[in-house]
């Protein structure tokens, strides 16, 4: 635990209140607050943060639904059960650079899929999502879903299953419409394991770097660039790991305080 959290987190807050550029080391020293005073004055923080707002309400709020759609499915007995359930779960073991690689062919303006649309007189040939500022948030969503709903219909199918059927049976003599049943019987049993999912989930694509930094990069115009992309151009790539520290620190606070008051105002563990 003091290695490998409480190192790393005091590290982190050390850093933060330090003048630390290694390509500039004649400046460094002890800066006080001056980098958090930095970073509020900041545009791009202020935009790479709301970025992360918008891609963590968007992807977790369709990797929920879609993961749950997915989950009652294949919950239900039908032929080849075992086969959907593989495939359902497979985009789950790509990483996410592979996962980029895929979805980068697919929206390649020359061989990928809108290719062939045009070829059948869908769209034109000269669609490129990742490049037009219009539509690379839809598309870096669209492949991040492909990766997350599998995600949610994991740990939502393995709660179905052991719900009693019971109760369904129960409620089906009573004359509960299948609506009803879902209603009250399926949801209330997943309501922890949807807490809880969500939260990792949206802990997960707030940190979201490997899929929009080998997608986009960030762009067009740091479009798509969330808070720890903007950390790592800062820190990495500009070497001013002083200021990244302060960064850094600010998205642990956010997401210690969203975490806290998540679990509160949702109850969990609560029984209803």
């Amino acid at each position: 635990m003091l290695g490998f959290l409480v190192y790393p987190m005091a590290s982190v807050l050390y850093y933060s209140l330090q003048q630390y550029n290694v390509s500039k080391p004649w400046e460094d020293g002890f800066a006080g607050l001056a980098n958090f005073q930095t970073l509020l004055n900041d545009p791009l923080f202020w935009q790479s943060l709301g970025f992360s707002g918008k891609w963590v309400l968007v992807e977790v709020t369709l990797q929920l639904l879609f993961g749950l759609a997915l989950a009652l499915i294949v919950n239900e007995t039908f032929i080849g059960r075992a086969v959907s359930r593989a495939l359902v779960f497979s985009p789950w073991a790509v990483s996410g650079v592979l996962t980029t690689g895929i979805w980068i062919l697919l929206y390649n303006p020359t061989t990928g899929v809108f290719r062939y649309l045009a070829d059948l007189g869908v769209g034109s040939y000269d669609i490129a999502p990742l490049a037009d500022p219009n539509t690379v948030f839809t598309a870096a969503v669209v492949a991040e879903l492909w990766r997350g709903v599998p995600f949610f219909a994991i740990l939502l199918l393995a709660d179905l299953q052991t719900i009693n059927n019971d109760l369904y049976e129960a409620a089906a003599v009573d004359g509960a419409s299948r609506i009803r049943r879902f209603l009250h019987i399926t949801l209330p049993h997943l309501k922890d394991a949807i807490i809880l999912s969500t939260l990792l989930r949206a802990v997960w694509e707030f940190n979201n770097v490997d899929l929009l930094y080998t997608l986009t990069g960030g762009g067009p115009a740091h479009q798509t660039t969330t808070l720890p992309l903007y950390v790592a151009a800062k820190a990495v790539q500009s070497h001013d790991f002083g200021y990244g520290s302060a960064l850094t620190t600010a998205a642990f606070l956010i997401l210690t305080f969203f975490s806290i008051a998540y679990l509160r105002l949702s109850k969990f563990g609560a029984r209803t």
